[in-house]
């Protein structure tokens, strides 16, 4: 199957991941959002890219895949990946990142030509010893980060 790129807004691609993510809600914002439409124009997945969350990878040079979503149609998430690590180069960025759950094997990051890199974190951000509540949202399980190199 043949798809190609389009450009979403934030609103349309976070509407995608309320219907469709697994574990994780929308996004604050981004970057920039695309879909991957099929030969009958059916939206098949969506790439939301924007900021790093960990704050000392944020060097203004770096982005981060912080959702990516589809319907389930296969090698829709090899197409967006590739497709985003592509955007990202013409815009001037010199790393793209992303991060999987350790239960998940990152073979269309593989198949996009991005390289695992290790382990990373993952716990709570809730702090009840000072003062800092939060509700997890999210898996809080160690992630998985991935990573190619734009330059």
């Amino acid at each position: 199957m043949k798809f190609r790129v389009i450009p979403l807004s934030l609103r349309e691609a976070n509407e995608f991941v309320e219907k469709y993510h697994r574990h994780h809600k929308k996004v604050q914002g981004h970057k920039f959002s695309i879909g991957a439409v099929n030969e009958n124009g059916e939206l098949c997945g969506v790439a939301i890219v924007g900021r790093p969350v960990a704050r000392l990878l944020d060097d203004g040079f770096t982005l981060e895949v912080t959702r990516l979503c589809t319907n389930g149609t296969k090698n829709v998430c090899s197409f967006l990946y590739a497709a985003c690590r592509r955007i990202a180069r013409e815009m001037g960025y010199k790393r793209l990142i992303t991060y999987v759950l350790e239960s998940e094997s990152g073979t269309s990051l593989k198949a996009a030509g991005w390289k695992c890199v290790g382990l990373a974190g993952g716990g709570t951000w809730n702090r009840p010893n000072i003062g800092r509540y939060r509700e997890d949202k999210h898996p809080i399980c160690r992630k998985i980060r991935w990573e190619v190199n734009l330059a």
